[in-house]
């Protein structure tokens, strides 16, 4: 563990607050001047530390707060490359650019995960006035990861996928997940969770569905502010010991026409109508009542409704006053930070806009800069930070900020209100006072026995059974067993003989997933994301797996649903159908055999076809026609249950 440099009491002069005063016994000397200031007094009210502070910070420094950037690894600016975070890259972030908040994405163990942060932490108390650096994560829990956007791996406790409590429905089981989510990520050093997602899934194409809690308003409401509570620890606010959340996407992401998603150019816009849009709002109800602690505006330009009685301009929600300082601020009364999504100030050059397989898109092409795209990057801050931007995410220098300010587009007083919420996140967090972990502790408590076990009995409930024909389930063990996508050891620890012929076999298990199609391959996340159809087709490897398996024996499907699948196709081959959401071959088998009962209903209707999918309103949620399945489908296998 690193300790925190310390000054004993008998070293220090006094300090008058209001009157002579002996300093605090036990104190960090952050700005290196040998006297308690009343930022570094762990007994002050924090509005007071906060002043305190701010009436020390240059311009520069202050400027450096609005950002929000990433801690680099070696070969990768974007943190994406490596083991350990660039030291002088780091120092240099900052020192020299005043920034002190950054997401990280090093994947590596616990404790040397907790080491790593802690060494930013010990360069963060060497710059002038030795303010802590806040460390942010996209979700590490889950079993999707999309580069840019979520992750997996380093010893994390693994949950399904957000769809999978939805499924659930259950706001406590999500409050025990954020509550052992929060100390994890505390035990290592992250202080802030780049989610949850209270978007509204309406666009069932739509690459980001997986993570959200369906497309039931109430229930992501409910469900996303359980998330918050349980993260925060607690429904008022971030507690010291809590992980602030940044709520997301404010606000009509789900509804973007075709699926396609505001990371890219080609998904900029959504359309809404004023109905559709009160839902896309409503879904954040839950999470701004219990206080999260930051909200993260989306990418897309909203066209359509009105926001007190006017048009919305067409910019993006980050650049949006209506959206942010009239929707959020005025009549949500919201008043913590504002994080924007990233990139959304950097240029989108010819390989953004179109990039062509001689000229892809990469990582210093990615720009989102929607509605502003002509703009300089000084008019881009500016008119974030008027709309009621408090930091910029993915952002590193602070360079347009003070022009903006030198040019009068904005003012010092406006940037002080941004840098008292970000330095009262801080100490709220209790960053100030001491921002170390202890590393021998990180690898005791990520990922814990009984943490994970928790998420196992998750991973097994969560699984929707939509059908059980001439009760194929539950299976008993002994069974000769034919797999497809399944781990042959897990089906021999499940107690079945595993066979090579389906012919051979009593019983067969398919895994499969949402078909999806790469339309974009040549888009950075265009190649990453899952986009285009939802049906399965004959000449799909895993349809004629079933159809193989479906001509010998009953056979069981399992579905892991990232979006809505269309499942007209295998239907009439399958025996048991079984919805995961980020399920292991173990948690499926125990369904099977009835060890586990599948308590799941569908978060979301299922279309019949994609041209049932098509004549969908993209913002309405589970409109058009009748659905195959409808959201809340779902079976409860009494057998099994006394079988648990």
């Amino acid at each position: 563990m690193v300790s925190p440099r310390r000054i004993a009491a008998a070293s220090l002069f006094v300090l008058a607050l209001g009157g002579a005063a002996a300093p605090h016994k036990d104190w960090r000397d952050l700005n290196h001047n040998g006297r308690l200031d009343r930022y570094e007094d762990v007994r002050a009210p924090i509005d007071t530390r906060v002043e305190d502070l701010l009436g020390q910070m240059t311009l520069a420094e202050k400027a450096g707060m609005l950002l929000h950037g990433t801690l680099p690894t070696p070969g990768s600016s974007i943190g994406f490359a490596g083991k350990v975070y660039d030291a002088d890259a780091t120092a240099k972030l900052l020192n020299e650019r005043h920034i002190s908040s950054f997401i990280t994405r090093l994947v590596v163990s616990p404790s040397e995960l907790a080491a790593q942060n802690n060494a930013v932490q010990k360069l963060a108390e060497a710059s002038r006035l030795g303010i802590p650096a806040t460390i942010s994560t996209d979700p590490r829990h889950h079993f999707q990861a999309t580069l840019g956007a979520s992750t997996t791996g380093g010893g994390f406790s693994l949950w399904p996928d957000t769809l999978g409590f939805a499924a659930l429905g259950d706001a406590d089981t999500v409050r025990r997940f954020g509550d052992i989510a929060r100390q994890e990520y505390r035990a290592v050093g992250i202080h802030m969770a780049l989610s949850p997602q209270a978007d509204l899934a309406t666009e069932p194409r739509w690459p980001r569905f997986a993570a959200t809690f369906g497309s039931d308003p109430a229930e992501v409401s409910r469900l996303a502010g359980a998330y918050v509570e349980g993260f925060q620890h607690g429904r008022t606010g971030v507690r010291p010991d809590g992980v602030a959340t940044v709520v997301k996407h404010w606000v009509g992401y789900g509804a973007e026409p075709e699926g396609f998603d505001g990371h890219n150019y080609y998904g900029r816009n959504a359309k809404l109508s004023d109905a559709a849009f009160a839902q896309h709002v409503r879904a954040f109800d839950d999470s701004l009542a219990v206080r999260s602690a930051g909200v993260m505006p989306t990418y897309v330009i909203v066209h359509g409704p009105k926001i007190a009685g006017k048009p919305i301009e067409p910019v993006a929600a980050g650049f949006n006053k209506q959206l942010l300082t009239g929707l959020l601020r005025g009549e949500k009364a919201y008043s913590g930070l504002i994080v924007s999504d990233w990139s959304i100030t950097r240029d989108c050059p010819q390989a953004c806009v179109a990039p062509d397989a001689a000229n892809p898109q990469t990582p210093a092409s990615i720009g989102t800069p929607w509605g502003m795209e002509t703009a300089d990057k000084t008019a881009r801050f500016a008119k974030g930070i008027e709309a009621g931007i408090d930091q910029f995410g993915g952002a590193d220098d602070p360079a347009p900020i003070l022009d903006a300010v030198a040019r009068g587009l904005v003012s010092e007083t406006r940037i002080d209100e941004s840098v008292r919420r970000v330095l009262r996140l801080k100490f709220e967090q209790g960053l100030f006072d001491n921002p170390y972990v202890n590393e021998a502790a990180a690898a005791r408590i990520v990922g814990n026995p009984q943490a994970q076990q928790q998420a196992d009995a998750v991973q097994r409930a969560s699984q929707v059974l939509l059908r059980n024909d001439r009760a194929t389930l539950p299976v008993a063990p002994g069974k000769r067993i034919w797999l497809h996508n399944v781990d042959a050891a897990a089906a021999r620890a499940a107690g079945f003989v595993v066979v090579d012929d389906p012919a051979q076999a009593d019983i067969a298990l398919v895994r499969t997933a949402t078909p999806f199609e790469t339309l974009h391959p040549h888009h950075f996340f265009g190649a990453r994301q899952h986009e285009g159809r939802l049906d399965f087709r004959a000449d799909d490897k895993n349809v004629q797996a079933i159809a193989r398996a479906s001509a010998h024996v009953p056979t069981i499907v399992a579905v892991e649903m990232d979006r809505p699948a269309i499942l007209t196709a295998i239907e009439p081959m399958v025996r048991a159908l079984i919805v995961t959401f980020g399920a292991s071959d173990a948690a499926v088998l125990d369904v099977v055999t009835g060890r586990a009962v599948a308590k799941g209903r569908l978060p979301f209707s299922l279309p019949r076809s994609m041209a049932d999918v098509e004549a969908q309103s993209p913002d309405l949620p589970d409109d058009g026609p009748p659905p195959a399945y409808p959201r809340g489908a779902g079976l409860l296998l009494k057998a099994a249950a006394s079988r648990e």
